[in-house]
């Protein structure tokens, strides 16, 4: 078993962090936006009713 550097190491874990904080911020916009579009769907429905 080779086991990776201490800087090797602490880059890839500053590259998982950065990669989930970017992941992390999309999910939370596309929640955002996906919310309004349903909300504003289901207005429309109710409003039609």
């Amino acid at each position: 078993v080779t086991w990776p550097s201490r800087e090797d190491s602490q880059r890839l874990t500053a590259i998982v962090i950065a990669v989930t904080l970017v992941f992390a911020l999309f999910l939370w916009v596309f929640d955002l936006l996906f919310s309004n579009v349903i909300q504003s769907l289901i207005e429309q429905i109710i409003g039609l009713g």
